[in-house]
């Protein structure tokens, strides 16, 4: 059974646009590379034609994954949800207990997942450490180097 991921209507849209990138341009792409390394000649010694149907295998193996994604996609309404805890599209404002320096992220889908801007997959150790925490709990994350104490400040939604 798949797993289902939630989105916001934004990255839902993203990742339609890029499904439909993928099957309306990059597809016909590749079936023309392929019939074009055809028309070569002989197929047997065609590295040309070997190295277009495996482009287009990999292809049609990321078409497939995104479709399933798609598919297993859920939007959910922000307003809905509950800000008292950690949860899915939640921003939360943390404070190492090392160092006091103070972060803010927002937990997404792995998807949507952009360090840069500050989201985090809810599947990134962070994320597992911080989802159903309150504010003025502290979050013990695992990480490589050992675990590290974080205290939850503030839950907050966009």
């Amino acid at each position: 059974m798949s797993k289902v991921n939630y989105y916001t209507a934004e990255g839902l849209k993203k990742l339609k646009d890029e499904l439909d990138q993928l099957r309306d341009i990059e597809r016909p792409k590749a079936s023309q590379a392929i019939a074009e390394a055809r028309d070569k000649g002989d197929l047997s010694e065609n590295a040309e034609y070997d190295a277009a149907k495996e482009a287009q295998g990999m292809l049609e193996m990321r078409i497939s994954k995104m479709e399933e994604l798609v598919s297993n996609a859920r939007i959910i309404d922000e307003s809905q949800l509950d800000t008292s805890k950690v949860l899915v599209h939640s921003t939360v404002k943390i404070k190492n207990q090392v160092n006091g320096m103070e972060m803010s992220y927002k937990l997404v889908a792995q998807n949507e997942a952009d360090v840069k801007t500050g989201k985090i997959s809810v599947d990134s150790p962070i994320g597992k450490g911080l989802l159903g925490k309150k504010v003025g709990e502290i979050a013990e994350i695992q990480v490589p180097s050992g675990i590290m104490k974080f205290d939850i400040i503030e839950i907050s939604r966009d």
